[in-house]
């Protein structure tokens, strides 16, 4: 990713209304995904779209369940908060009501679906499940709040349950993996508090109390052996950490929780010991937060509650307002590298980005952005030859079609060689280049005692 913002702002590829939602979007096999309101906020449908990633276009939707926002908060663009997930051709969307379905990649068509109320007695809490399912080999991890059974595991292929394990309520937090201490695990953030299961058998394998009130919307974040939470509703920040013990694995406070450490839902990221996140309720404020003793080292802009992401090893954060921004990850103080405005609608979803391509959806427009590093130009060359007037005419163009400018012929350099491969003796060729409909243009006369073969290459130079 590039990071000269300031001085070449992102160029915007697309842009699209998309209404209604929070959720984010996920980029795959060429196309991107995310989950969208159609209809009125208690009376709505949860969609699934799928857009053509190079522009834009439709390319399918499904429905997922009802989408019926009754707790208020939000607003008229309230919407879907989960985000699908994708692999092996299959994307995977969890409902606002735990309707979860597998569709084809390709057209959308339905593979399975079960509804998770209904079949596993699972329920929702206020606000809705906000949570997505997560992938980890070959199943598909999410909290379905039933008891007594609420973690639970399907497999990918077929949507049947491979276990059920513990009966800890689901929050709106989106379980993560990890591998701590050698052993891959996954870690939910319950309403108990964070609690680690193996993928494969849904065996508990450490728990650690954290208060719960309201909502908990960020995910936890793992940075070693040490596990980090954090919500809002004056339940503040905590941190953990896992050790071995004769009987497995246990979970000992670090500190807190400190009620005033809190994120209202933006999960933050973890580098080199130290926490940047969006704290605050109500409000999101970046700032750095060391592990060790859950003391802030510094503190930077209030960009509301929008998101942040480790992008690069920096920090990418979109503020509530539409802007984006850049910022170095460093621990003694706030660095921003550059920024720029990318919607001016509310940003509350989290952007995503791949191939060089920054997704930033908001919660009625959706644009992608070309932030990789520049593109090496490509030219082509080709000749001409005319026996009767003995004369090689040359164009060169850009191959991507764009134009050329007539500053650019001064850099453009002919050689010739009666001969290729090793030992050739390439020498350069006088000639002057014309412009025109951005080509240049160019003739090179041989004269009559010149027999043989001749070869050409056209270089740029600095």
């Amino acid at each position: 990713m590039r990071t000269d913002w300031n001085e070449h702002p992102p160029e915007r590829l697309w842009r699209l209304p998309l209404t209604n939602g929070l959720s984010s979007v996920t980029i795959s096999d060429g196309r991107v995904f995310t989950q969208v309101r159609v209809g009125g906020v208690l009376d709505g449908t949860d969609v699934c779209v799928a857009l053509e990633a190079a522009t834009g276009r439709f390319l399918w939707t499904r429905p997922v369940g009802q989408a019926r926002y009754p707790d208020g908060g939000v607003g008229s663009d309230d919407g879907p908060r989960s985000t699908p997930v994708v692999r092996g051709g299959r994307v995977f969307v969890l409902g606002s009501y735990l309707d979860l379905h597998c569709f084809e990649v390709a057209d959308g068509a339905t593979v399975w679906s079960r509804d998770l109320r209904a079949e596993l007695g699972g329920s929702v809490i206020p606000w809705q499940n906000a949570a997505s399912p997560l992938l980890e080999g070959e199943l598909l991890l999410l909290n379905c709040n039933a008891s007594p059974r609420a973690l639970v595991a399907l497999r990918q292929s077929d949507g049947e349950v491979v276990w059920r394990s513990g009966d800890e309520r689901m929050t709106h937090a989106t379980p993560v993996p990890a591998t701590i201490l050698g052993e891959r695990q996954v870690v939910f953030l319950t309403q108990f508090g964070a609690v680690s299961v193996r993928p494969l058998t849904g065996e508990v394998l450490w728990r650690h109390r954290f208060p719960y009130n309201t909502s908990t919307g960020a995910s936890p974040v793992v940075d070693g052996e040490v596990v980090y939470g954090a919500a809002a509703y004056a339940r503040g920040s905590a941190a953990a950490r896992v050790s071995r013990t004769d009987a497995g694995f246990a979970a000992g406070s670090v500190w807190g929780p400190l009620s005033t450490r809190m994120i209202h839902w933006s999960t933050p990221v973890a580098v080199g010991g130290h926490i940047y996140g969006l704290f605050g309720q109500n409000s999101g404020r970046l700032r750095c937060l060391d592990l060790r003793d859950g003391a802030y080292t510094w503190e930077g802009p209030n960009v509301g509650l929008g998101a942040i992401l480790l992008v690069d090893g920096k920090l990418l954060v979109a503020t509530e307002g539409g802007e984006i921004l850049l910022a170095e990850p460093d621990p003694t103080a706030y660095r921003e590298i550059g920024r720029f405005r990318a919607l001016n609608g509310r940003v509350w979803n989290s952007p995503a980005i791949s191939d060089g391509v920054l997704y930033v959806r908001g919660t009625t427009e959706l644009a992608a952005f070309d932030v990789g590093p520049p593109r090496p130009r490509v030219l082509r060359l080709a000749a001409h030859w005319d026996p009767l007037g003995r004369v090689v005419s040359f164009t060169v163009s850009d191959a991507e079609g764009q134009p050329l400018l007539p500053i650019q012929a001064q850099a453009i350099q002919l050689l010739e060689a009666s001969r290729v491969g090793e030992g050739a003796s390439w020498t350069p060729v006088e000639l002057s280049w014309t412009v025109a409909d951005g080509v240049l243009r160019g003739e090179v006369p041989v004269p009559p005692e010149v027999n043989g073969a001749r070869f050409y290459v056209g270089r740029e130079t600095d």
